[in-house]
């Protein structure tokens, strides 16, 4: 279920108006010239006369516009200036871009960043190759933790506290058990074959801490499998991905990610 829907009653600290306001704006994406109330509603899970009353607070805040009875809805001033706000204060991104641009346009497949958002990992910031088609995520793109590369590399790094935190099964301390193998045998992470959670996407992932998060961060690279398929992953594209975070850990004075794990 959506975590703007999800019923959060039994923790007495947790504003559910807050966080299903904050929903809505979440379900905004890169793509998107506009959401209606009935588009707002499939994305969230609220019920429309939720959002109806949601949309107007956040309108009436700036967070929101739009610009008559029937038009579409947008992220409003309010909602840029703090994203705005968000880039600058986050500096590893842009001192990202030209690495993983140069790596997308090497390796011909889709970089990107990633952070864990709940049980999901919400893509904040992708490259794609100039000279080569490849698939195409666009920020604001969910995908799961469980059976992602992404999700693996975050969760093979996360501190004790913060994974327990996730209340997990079995299953999940299974996978993170082998992206920590992953990472102390070559310092990057492919999901097992068996868990991938989508057949028409490979990749591989490294974590980077991000101190601004507390927590680590994946840097990802991925295409079809058939530009991208594992021996490749392993012989070229990982190394590579690797090498590019290990500039980035030196350029910011960062230990690796898997080093903080408690």
């Amino acid at each position: 279920m959506n975590q703007a829907a999800s019923d959060t009653g039994t923790d007495r600290k947790f504003a559910n108006t807050l966080a299903r306001g904050l929903g809505i704006l979440r379900a905004f994406r890169a793509s998107d010239s506009g959401l209606s109330h009935a588009q707002i509603a499939e994305r969230t899970g609220l019920p429309k006369p939720t959002v109806s009353r949601l949309t107007y607070t956040l309108c009436e805040l700036g967070y929101l516009a739009h610009g008559g009875r029937n038009d579409k809805f947008r992220l409003g001033p309010a909602a840029i200036a703090l994203g705005s706000v968000a880039s600058v204060a986050v500096s590893f991104v842009d001192m990202a871009s030209d690495a993983m641009q140069e790596l997308a346009d090497e390796t011909g497949t889709l970089a990107l960043i990633a952070v864990r958002d709940g049980d999901r990992m919400m893509l904040v910031r992708t490259w794609r190759p100039r000279t080569a088609s490849t698939i195409w995520l666009e920020p604001g793109h969910r995908i799961p933790v469980y059976g992602s590369s992404s999700g693996l590399a975050t969760l093979a790094s996360l501190d004790e506290d913060r994974f327990e935190a996730l209340e997990p099964d079995d299953r999940l301390r299974d996978f993170r058990r082998e992206g920590y193998e992953q990472l102390l045998a070559q310092g990057f992470v492919l999901a097992p074959p068996d868990t991938r959670y989508a057949r028409n996407v490979n990749a591989v992932s490294v974590p980077y801490y991000a101190g601004e998060f507390g927590e680590p961060v994946s840097f990802s690279c991925g295409a079809l499998p058939a530009d991208l398929p594992d021996d490749r992953i392993l012989s070229q594209v990982g190394p590579a991905l690797r090498d590019v975070v290990s500039g980035i850990e030196q350029r910011t004075g960062r230990a690796p990610a898997l080093s903080r794990r408690g």
